[in-house]
């Protein structure tokens, strides 16, 4: 099931920004959430504690249920390749990421919710599947009927596309121009830890 709390809060816990509210607050308060401000001494993670803190804020950045990560983990398993590096690709191909990364939204949650409500077409067919999977020379675009709706070209206005994603605002639209790689991907974890955490 997807996350549906305070984001602030969950933000904190794992210890990254997830949304840009949550990066406001996290200068001012250090720590998680219900932390005193100043410990004297902090309790040391166990390694299953640090695979499990890496999965969480991989699986939060994405916005994706426990069963859904463990599903492309396994994918990306039966693939050749380096494992960590299949796994985040598949991921940041998927629609609402794709949709976050262009900037046509400000957080993976309201990505998620304009793919769901058939803001989006892919290749001039709509979609309404967050984890629709894109494939280079695949065209994302909102469709004519919301082009009208300001949010989308607020978000667009401040946004910084990756290289893998080739942007037209005045339309609206976005190409997957290639696979991303991993130093291309904006994405806070450490891979080696979550596919350990899989493998035991």
């Amino acid at each position: 099931m997807n996350y549906t709390g305070p984001k602030v809060r969950l933000s904190r816990r794992v210890g990254i920004a997830l949304t840009p509210k949550a990066a406001k607050v996290m200068k001012r308060k250090k720590g998680g959430p219900g932390e005193p401000r100043f410990r004297s001494r902090r309790r040391q993670m166990s390694d299953y504690g640090r695979q499990l803190l890496e999965k969480q804020r991989l699986r939060y950045q994405y916005n994706i249920p426990e069963k859904q990560l463990r599903n492309y983990f396994k994918k990306a398993l039966s693939k050749h390749g380096n494992t960590g590096d299949i796994l985040i690709r598949m991921l940041e191909t998927r629609l609402d990421a794709c949709v976050l990364r262009v900037g046509l939204a400000k957080t993976i949650y309201a990505a998620r919710q304009y793919v769901s409500h058939e803001h989006f077409q892919v290749n001039g067919v709509k979609v309404k599947s967050p984890g629709f999977q894109l494939k280079p020379g695949d065209t994302l675009q909102v469709k004519e009927g919301s082009r009208k709706l300001a949010c989308f070209r607020e978000a667009l206005s401040q946004a910084v596309p990756p290289v893998y994603l080739q942007v037209s605002k005045d339309e609206l639209k976005a190409q997957l121009v290639s696979l991303p790689k991993r130093e291309e991907i904006p994405v806070e974890c450490d891979l080696g830890q979550v596919i350990e955490f899989y493998s035991r």
